[in-house]
């Protein structure tokens, strides 16, 4: 298994509200984690460096080694979090309103398992082809699915970067969770909408299907957003599941 991951400020934005890291746990197993954080002032930094950090230091020490107690602990730790982030919101000012998207992966022998909150995205680049694993919490997403607006219309929509769901929010925090079976040459992609917005699927599979490296791909794929305006922060983890199966 190869990890390569990168994230840049892009051309609009200050300061990057991004973060994403890989941690082992005492079984050898990896946990990949990436978030997409906001709130104002520093606040969106905040809530997506200590949920990645946080819940990375609680997985070095754990000793999971199967897929239903991964499910298990990304839920539990996923939601306790929540609740932190939350908290410190509303006990400091500058932090008020903070929170932070989530994408988390557990890679187990030949499965993975995958935690899910907010529109930032997991991939699986598998024989060719490109398959979105996740559902945008958001609005326009919402609006989609009720027929009022179009996926074409979407991506220019005025609101599209609202979130209905969040690291952060008052109460229990629902965590979409899934396992899915590795097969040969597989690849996840985790990214942030800083890429999914000016980047579309057609063009992230090309890159996947033609480029040399990992660290090239993840490259070209935030080059390509700069380019389209990089109006937001970009963040890509990509991750070559083919040395995961044993």
């Amino acid at each position: 298994m190869e990890i390569h991951y990168q994230s840049d400020v892009g051309k609009r934005r200050n300061t990057n509200q991004d973060y994403a890291a890989t941690f082992v746990n005492q079984k050898g197993y990896t946990l990949a984690l990436l978030a997409d954080g906001m709130g104002g002032h520093r606040a969106g930094d905040v809530a997506s460096h200590d949920t990645v950090e946080e819940l990375g230091s609680k997985w070095e020490t754990s000793e999971i080694a199967d897929n239903e107690k991964a499910a298990q602990w990304l839920i539990q730790h996923i939601q306790a979090e929540n609740t932190t982030i939350y908290e410190r919101g509303q006990a400091d000012m500058a932090l008020g309103g903070m929170g932070t998207t989530l994408e988390a992966v557990v890679i187990l022998e030949d499965q993975f398992t995958l935690a899910h909150v907010g529109d930032s995205r997991t991939y699986l680049f598998r024989k060719g082809e490109l398959i979105q694993l996740t559902e945008d919490h958001s609005l326009v997403n919402v609006l989609v699915k009720s027929g009022e607006i179009t996926k074409e219309m979407a991506a220019n929509h005025p609101r599209r970067n609202v979130v209905t769901r969040s690291i952060g929010m008052p109460g229990t925090v629902e965590v979409d969770v899934a396992t899915h079976f590795i097969a040969e040459n597989d690849y996840l992609l985790l990214c942030s909408d800083g890429l999914t917005n000016m980047v579309n699927d057609e063009t992230i599979q090309s890159y996947l299907e033609t480029s040399d490296s990992l660290e090239e791909t993840v490259q070209k794929l935030i080059d390509t957003a700069n380019e389209q305006g990089g109006v937001d922060n970009i963040t890509v983890l990509l991750i070559d599941l083919g040395g995961a199966i044993k």
